[in-house]
């Protein structure tokens, strides 16, 4: 019977540390949506104070949607919501960056990175002009199945380069690096694709991609950064840029 008895006593002890280590890694830190004084000085800008929405608004809109919402520290797309949806874009625009961020999505969930979006009443959604570095559940989303549409791809564009996303319900951190065309993007500290727009063999992908038909995609060199609504639920913290000179 005392046999018995530690082993229950240790088994709540497991449970219960496991329950608190899973709370504190979903709970922001003193240092989420902050810069250092290092970043500081490199020229980094916060364009999420981890309480507002400020600096963010719908797409051809001088607002942001209700359903953008802070929840824990995190900029979160709440489904739930029956009004105020829409992807929402960066107020200014930018050319030559790096531009950093975490996200999580919800099981089964998908969303995106997309970035020199062109805000024209032209146009009807961000993908029409920008790329997007794809963000998504990679165990069960549908567009796991398809080659290019998986987290941190150069959506329908060019796969990683390697698989490095984490499941959903877990933060995963983006680099994207915009330098004269160039372009970078890391996922979770590694460099998983690479492109240059605006050549020869840049309109020939688009000609060969779902981008096809769409005459402004990918013309851009500069724009905004937008945050897409695709029905599911998703966050996003430490928002960051700088401006490459």
């Amino acid at each position: 019977m005392k046999i018995y008895l530690t082993f229950a006593i240790a088994f709540l002890i497991i449970a219960c540390q496991t329950k608190t280590q899973e709370a504190q890694q979903d709970e922001p830190t003193i240092t989420d949506n902050m810069l250092t004084e290092e970043q500081k000085a490199e020229g980094w800008v916060l364009l999420f104070d981890g309480k507002t929405t400020n600096g963010w608004r719908n797409f051809n809109s001088n607002t942001i949607g209700s359903a953008w919402v802070i929840d824990n520290g995190a900029l979160h797309f709440d489904n739930t919501k029956t009004e105020g949806k829409g992807d929402i874009i960066t107020d200014a625009e930018y050319e030559n960056f790096e531009f950093r961020l975490e996200w999580k999505i919800d099981s089964c969930g998908n969303s995106g990175i997309i970035f020199n979006v062109v805000e024209d009443p032209h146009y009807n959604y961000v993908w029409q002009t920008g790329p997007e570095m794809q963000v998504l559940d990679n165990n069960c989303h549908p567009d796991a199945k398809i080659i290019k549409h998986r987290a941190g791809d150069l959506y329908d564009l060019i796969a990683c380069s390697t698989e490095t996303v984490k499941p959903a319900g877990e933060w995963n951190q983006v680099r994207i690096v915009s330098e004269n065309g160039s372009y970078q993007f890391w996922l979770n500290g590694t460099n998983v694709v690479n492109f240059t727009m605006h050549t020869l063999e840049w309109d020939a992908m688009v000609a060969g991609s779902k981008f096809k038909d769409m005459p402004g995609f990918g013309k851009a060199t500069k724009g905004h950064i937008a945050l897409q609504d695709h029905g599911d639920k998703v966050w996003y913290r430490n928002i960051m840029i700088r401006v490459l000179e």
